[in-house]
């Protein structure tokens, strides 16, 4: 028997409005209706776009490690 139960989907999250009779467990679809949407900024990078055959070492990120900004003001020691 097929049940039909309006709700709202938000965050990743799906809210029914009331809970379906006689089933404690099931298989869904969700359709949306009239879904409003909202402008995703995207990403500058994804990840492995930069993966290739080379790996980092340590070197590399000892040579990228943050040695503190002496223009700050702070002890970064």
């Amino acid at each position: 028997m097929l049940q039909s139960i309006e709700g709202v989907y938000k965050h990743g999250q799906i809210e029914l409005y009331e809970l379906p009779s006689d089933v404690s467990e099931s298989r869904v679809i969700v359709t949306f209706l009239e879904p409003k949407t909202t402008l995703v900024q995207k990403q500058i990078m994804r990840f492995s776009m930069f993966s290739g055959n080379k790996q980092s070492t340590e070197e590399d990120f000892h040579i990228a490690r943050f040695h503190g900004d002496t223009d700050d003001g702070l002890d970064w020691s």
